[in-house]
């Protein structure tokens, strides 16, 4: 029999309603038993924000198991809050002091990731309610007391109240990503040495399923850690070897024995690594990455003389290949096993992987206390705002005066734009919440009972409709549920809703003011120059790389090629800005006349690809295990590379005052590629292979400018134009041929344009999971900022 389908919620209103469940039942349950049970209203208050500040105002993300566990790891902290808060709070400006310091420090951690991050309001929280008056350090254990109720609560809560779905661990993640690089490899290594239609499928759903917008956030690994930071590595190297597989070039007839080796070992070093991040030991047989470590050597070493110039550029192309499985073979073992893993590490790429966990986070730390860090100025922003919010709440005696300070707390934004939208909704919803709660409190006077009663299903209404239908909902059911609250710990008249709209008020224009003055435009503008900044230093190593290629010379062992410190912080920052940007209303393109202006706005993880395309292709042509002379290139060569070079770097630098123009910056457009210069496809006479090898990064260097500027998306769309018509033509030539037989031309027309039509199709396609496999090297670090810091060299 038929029945009516189930109706199901959709996952943000269940989550909502998942978590507000959870709330209601963690705060309500401490704060009616140390209220009415033990008759210790100041228990029962820091009972109620507590559970509130961590689960309501917080957003950590994870599972409930997670976030109970996360939670637990805060207690400590919170004693140490309302302890510091509490005795602060005997002067007006010693309460200041502290708001300046605990609010930079508590909104500065989110460097820490998405957790850190997360817990940062509640904590701001904790600081804020101990830190009003009366001071009354006596009070102190109840305090805590309070506090310590509502947090086991939570933790009980949060792990055994309504569980969330499962998600799938970015380890799993990986280790399919994995698995799909070995099924490649095994087909290119083998007859018919090319990717079959299912196996390339398989690839552009594995390599984008690691970007990071598609990973819950308590699955992204962007902490500071060791583990955390190798994990990260582990899926840019495994998006990096995906893309490389399916843009192998084609080899007529069959591969060279040396080429089939280092690709069969490629096969079974990603076998390996897939077991190794599912917890499986290594297999039978031996060391999958020492056998493709000693196939690249003999590749690498073999001569080059009788090779023709396709067959050398295969093998650059496939030294490549060699290099990302090897990245990420190297990665997993370190993301698993830690610092014991770290045997194979090379110093520049995994320079993280011999230091501890207190040198990580300083160096994270560090990294972003500058002033282009927008964690850094978040912070500022923050801790001034609320600073400010103490002066005025204590100097002017406000009523519940820790009101203004939560109102500034939850309303400010990164932008003047974001936050004067936020205001709005919140002034709004406020005025409604006080006129409904005044009524209430008009109405049912000093019944306790009434409010009592009242507060539960508001506490679910304001925890689920708050997150799903925005600020204004929010502001005024919360106003309603903090009424009900405090008409329960005093006696209380209609003027609590003056009072708490007045509070919001102030709270919101102290938090409007700091947003105009301190970097209104967010991480916008931000973005902009250290995008900028990124390309200006990736064109200095550009150049000094291929000069040091045609010169040669002695190698020494370095943990990096000169330069690489300095584009690698200028590539944390532009991550770190991205990260926020994503979350900021879009603004409009730079002035210029590039297609991307056009389309108001540009590929910035293009911009972010190239800073880590530029560090990975210059350690690849330079770095070397040991000792050693290179010869110089022969002068054809040498001029060749020199020039692409320059080239590249003169484009890049283009690009870089078309991202952060000055007030003179020249608007005429210049064509990246120039139709008459052939550079890339030069063969000179006497070319070796790392020649070859030189020209297949630069060449990828100028793919991700024109992604930047949108010539790449222009050229793509002209072209699946073009053939697009081709194939209309076709099919209409096909019918007009076939016109005698009308039912058998009418199936040889069809035919003869849908396979040219999925032909352009698949290629299109094909250049997508290639832009978005690579662009991700770079978003992969986005989070968190951390993207390029946990990426090679980070």
């Amino acid at each position: 029999m038929g029945g009516v389908p189930g109706m199901r919620l959709p996952a943000g209103w269940a989550a909502a309603g998942r978590r507000s469940v959870r709330v209601t039942l963690a705060a309500g349950a401490g704060f009616y038993l140390l209220l009415y049970g033990f008759g210790s209203s100041v228990a029962a208050t820091y009972a109620l924000f507590s559970a509130v500040a961590l689960a309501g105002l917080s957003h950590i993300p994870g599972t409930g198991r997670q976030r109970a566990a996360v939670v637990l790891r805060l207690v400590p902290a919170c004693w140490a809050l309302i302890t510091i808060g509490t005795f602060l709070s005997v002067r007006t400006w010693s309460a200041v002091l502290g708001m300046l310091v605990a609010g930079f420090v508590l909104a500065f951690v989110a460097v820490g990731g998405p957790r850190a991050a997360g817990a940062g309001p509640g904590l701001q929280l904790m600081y804020i309610l101990p830190s009003f008056p009366p001071y009354d350090p006596g009070s102190l254990g109840e305090r805590l007391t309070g506090a310590t109720v509502g947090l086991a609560l939570l933790v009980l809560a949060e792990a055994y109240v309504l569980p969330d779905p499962p998600t799938v661990p970015y380890r799993e993640l990986a280790a399919r990503a994995a698995d799909c690089a070995r099924g490649c490899a095994a087909e290119l290594a083998g007859p018919p040495y090319a990717l079959s239609e299912a196996a390339e499928l398989r690839a552009r759903e594995a390599g984008p399923a690691l970007r990071p917008a598609r990973v819950p956030e308590a699955e992204r690994p962007a902490g500071p850690g060791l583990r955390e930071r190798a994990l990260t590595h582990t899926g840019l190297a495994a998006r990096t070897l995906l893309v490389r597989l399916a843009g192998l070039p084609p080899v007529a007839g069959v591969p060279s024995a040396a080429d089939r080796e280092v690709l069969g070992a490629v096969r079974d070093t990603a076998r390996e690594t897939a077991g190794l991040l599912r917890g499986r030991g290594p297999e039978p047989g031996g060391d999958a990455h020492a056998g493709l470590l000693r196939a690249r050597t003999a590749l690498a070493a073999g001569p080059d003389g009788g090779a023709g110039p396709a067959v050398l550029r295969r093998h650059a192309a496939v030294l490549e290949v060699a290099d990302a499985a090897l990245a990420m073979s190297t990665a997993a073992g370190i993301a698993v096993r830690g610092r014991a893993g770290a045997e194979r590490a090379a110093p520049g790429r995994f320079w993280y992987a011999r230091m501890g966990t207190a040198r990580l986070w300083w160096h994270r730390l560090a990294g972003h206390a500058v002033r282009r860090s927008v964690f850094f100025q978040n912070a500022v922003r923050l801790s001034l705002a609320l600073a400010a919010a103490r002066v005025i709440a204590g100097e002017d005696s406000l009523p519940h005066g820790f009101w203004v300070l939560l109102a500034t707390l939850t309303l400010t934004r990164t932008t003047v734009r974001e936050t004067r939208r936020t205001v709005r909704l919140a002034l709004t919803g406020t005025l409604v919440g006080a006129l409904a709660a005044a009524g209430l409190l008009a109405l049912a006077g000093s019944d306790t009972a009434v409010y009592a009663a009242a507060l539960p299903p508001l506490m679910l209404a304001a925890f689920t409709l708050g997150p799903v239908k925005g600020v204004g909902w929010a502001q005024a059911l919360f106003t309603l549920v903090v009424a009900l609250v405090f008409a329960q710990l005093a006696p209380a008249t209609w003027q609590l809703a003056e009072f708490r709209l007045l509070d919001v008020l102030t709270g919101s224009a102290i938090g409007a003011v700091f947003g105009l003055l301190a970097w209104p435009r967010g991480a916008q503008d931000e973005l902009r120059r250290s995008a900028a900044v990124l390309l200006r230093g990736a064109a200095e190593i550009v150049v000094a790389t291929a000069a040091r290629l045609a010169a040669g010379g002695v190698r020494e062992p370095v943990a990096g090629v000169p330069g690489h410190r300095s584009l690698l912080h200028s590539l944390v920052l532009a991550e770190s800005a991205y990260a926020q940007y994503q979350s900021e209303p879009r603004p409009h393109g730079p002035a210029g006349a590039w297609p991307a202006s056009a389309a108001g706005g540009q590929d910035w993880q293009a911009a972010l690809l190239a800073g880590h395309h530029t560090l990975w292709g210059a350690d690849r042509l330079l770095a070397v295990p040991a000792r050693v002379l290179v010869p110089p290139l022969e002068r054809e060569p040498a001029e060749a590379v020199t020039r692409l070079g320059d080239r590249v770097a003169g484009r890049m630098l283009l690009v870089s005052a078309w991202l952060d123009p000055g007030g003179d910056t020249p608007r005429t457009p210049v064509a990246l590629r120039d139709p008459d210069f052939d550079g890339f496809a030069a063969e000179p006479p006497g070319a070796p292979r790392r020649y070859y090898a030189a020209v297949l990064w630069l060449d990828s260097l100028m793919t991700d400018l024109e992604r930047i500027t949108g010539e790449a998306e222009e050229a793509e769309q002209n072209g699946e134009a073009g053939q697009a018509e081709q194939a209309e033509q076709a099919g209409e030539a096909g019918q007009a041929r076939q016109g005698r037989e009308a039912g058998q031309g009418g199936e040889a027309g069809q035919g003869g344009q849908g396979g040219q039509g999925r032909e352009p199709g698949q290629a299109g396609q094909g250049g997508e999971a290639g832009q978005a496999g690579q662009a991700d090297e770079a978003g992969q670090g986005g989070q968190g900022g951390e993207a390029g810091e946990a990426a090679p060299g980070r």
